[in-house]
C-alpha cells in the first residue's frame, strides 16, 4: 500500500479570514455614515467654505496646503486629502465620510498586521485590532470630516510600525529610509505622532527585544526626533499665529497654584497702570490682552 503524503496546511489562510472579517465588521458597523451631512463645527472650515479646498488639486492648493497655517495646525497632508475628495466627489458629504471609514478600516487591519509580525501571536493581535477597529471611542473620528486627520496620521503611525518591524529583522538604508519617510509623512498628516520615536523604543525593549539604551538604537532615532522636533516647532508657530496658545504670564491656568498670587499682580498692574505694591488683589482680575477675558483665579 502506497502512503499519501498530506500537504501541511496553509498559515496564511486564518490570518485572510481575520482580515476579512475585520473588514466586514468595521464597514457594517460605519457603513451609515454614508447617509450623515457635514456638520456645522470644523467641516465649513475643512471643506464647505475653504476656497483653497474646492479649487480641488491644483497647484496654487497645493502649494497653499504646504505653506497654510489654517485651523491653527499645520497638515498639508490632510488638506491634500480633502481636496482629492472634493475634487473626486464634490460636496457629496456621504463620499467624504467613506473615506474617512476605509481609512479606519485599513488602519485596524495595519494594526492586526503590525502585531502579529511583531509578536507572532495571531488571535491576541486579532482581538486587540476587533477592539481598535469597534471601539465607541472612535466613532468621532471616523463619522466628522473635519477628523480626517486623526485617521490619516493613525495610517501613517501604523504603516511607520510595520515599516520599522521590518527594518529590524533586516537593518538596511532603504528600510531605514522607509521609517523616516512613513513617519514624516504621519507628520504631515498631523503633528499628534511626534511621540512616535519614543514607542520606538518601548517597543525595542518589548517585544523586539532589542537593547533601547545601545548607542545604535539611540542614534538611529535621532533623525525621527529631529523630525518631532521641528514638526513641533511649526505646529507651536501655527498655534501661536491664531491666538491658541499665549505665553505663562497670558494664560491665566497655565501654572500652578503658587504663581496665581504673582501673576494677579502683575497682570492687575498691568490692567490699571498703577504700582505693583498699590494693586488690588480681588478675583476674579482680567486682562484685557486675554483674547477671551478669563479670570487670572481659575
Amino acid at each position: 500500500m502506497t502512503k499519501v503524503r498530506l500537504k501541511p496546511a496553509r498559515r496564511w489562510w486564518p490570518d485572510l479570514c481575520i482580515c476579512l472579517l475585520l473588514l466586514a465588521a468595521t464597514l457594517a458597523v460605519y457603513s451609515q455614515v454614508r447617509n450623515y451631512d457635514f456638520v456645522n463645527y470644523d467641516d465649513p472650515q475643512y471643506v464647505g467654505e475653504n476656497t483653497h479646498v474646492r479649487a480641488g488639486l491644483t497647484a496654487d492648493s497645493l502649494v497653499w496646503a504646504l505653506t497654510s497655517f489654517d485651523a491653527a495646525n499645520w497638515f498639508p497632508l490632510t488638506w491634500i486629502s480633502h481636496m482629492a475628495d472634493y475634487q473626486l466627489f464634490g460636496m457629496e458629504s456621504g463620499w467624504h465620510h467613506l473615506t474617512n471609514v476605509w481609512l479606519h478600516a485599513l488602519n485596524a487591519l495595519l494594526l492586526f498586521a503590525v502585531l502579529k509580525r511583531m509578536t507572532g501571536a495571531r488571535w491576541p493581535s486579532a482581538l486587540v485590532a476587533f477592539l481598535f477597529a469597534l471601539h465607541p471611542l472612535h466613532v468621532e473620528s471616523v463619522a466628522w470630516v473635519a477628523e480626517r486627520k486623526d485617521v490619516l496620521s493613525a495610517f501613517f503611525w501604523f504603516l511607520t510600525l510595520w515599516c520599522y518591524a521590518r527594518y529590524v529583522e533586516r537593518p538596511g538604508v532603504g528600510r531605514y529610509l522607509t521609517v523616516v519617510l512613513t513617519f514624516s509623512l504621519g507628520l504631515m498628516a498631523k503633528p499628534m505622532i511626534v511621540t512616535l520615536p519614543f514607542v520606538l523604543l518601548l517597543l525595542d525593549v518589548w517585544p523586539l527585544r532589542r537593547a533601547p539604551w545601545a548607542k545604535p538604537r539611540l542614534l538611529e532615532k535621532l533623525p525621527l526626533l529631529g523630525l518631532a522636533a521641528g514638526a513641533s516647532v511649526v505646529t507651536f508657530l501655527a498655534q501661536r499665529s491664531s491666538g491658541a496658545v499665549a505665553l505663562w504670564l497670558e494664560c491665566p491656568w497655565c501654572c500652578g497654584w503658587k504663581t496665581h498670587w504673582f501673576r494677579t499682580w502683575c497682570i492687575s498692574a498691568t490692567c490699571s497702570g498703577r504700582p505693583v505694591w498699590r494693586c488690588s488683589t480681588r478675583f476674579p482680575v482680567h486682562c484685557p490682552s486675554w483674547e477671551w477675558r478669563q479670570p487670572v483665579w481659575p
